[in-house]
């Protein structure tokens, strides 16, 4: 059974919080949790909890911007049903301080996209997913079937057709 971090705040995850509010990430954090109306309270761990965020993007339980998890019901709720979501958005945090804070998310979006390619999926094969727990996360790993690069080949060959015979008008 993985071991979960402890969540007291250490003076790691304060640095760690420090830095996310001075790379600009969590204070993007802070407006878009505004923004859907999420009700912001501390969480453990240093980390600020949006709860209640009213807004559908994006398709997830939990997403974290910065030290903010926005997440539409409450921590305690999603750790329930689950269970190491915590440890999941926690990941995510070091990620944003380790890239500087606000070139974490084009990073994301690339590793989003090349997971779409190899799997069909952005969270199979994507470097932050896989390095915050897929599992913890909720996500099921589908393996590496060339899918989203299946699904552009046919796209082009579609649009490349010539166009079908025409029917008579009558």
């Amino acid at each position: 059974m993985p071991q979960t971090q402890p969540t007291r705040p250490t003076a790691a995850h304060w640095a760690r919080f420090g830095w996310n509010v001075l790379n600009l990430s969590t204070p993007l954090g802070i407006l878009i949790a505004a923004l859907g109306r999420g009700r912001l309270h501390w969480g453990p761990r240093a980390l600020v909890f949006a709860e209640g965020y009213r807004f559908d993007f994006p398709n997830a339980g939990a997403f974290t911007v910065g030290g903010v998890v926005l997440t539409k019901q409450t921590m305690a709720e999603l750790e329930i049903r689950h269970p190491g979501t915590l440890d999941h958005e926690n990941a995510h945090a070091w990620q944003y301080a380790g890239l500087l804070g606000l070139p974490f998310l084009p990073a994301y979006l690339v590793c989003c996209g090349w997971s779409w390619l190899r799997t069909g999926d952005v969270a199979s094969a994507n470097l932050f997913e896989r390095g915050a727990g897929l599992a913890r996360g909720g996500y099921h790993e589908r393996p590496i079937s060339n899918a989203g690069f299946k699904t552009l080949r046919r796209l082009v060959t579609r649009a490349g057709s010539p166009p079908g015979p025409a029917t008579p008008a009558g």
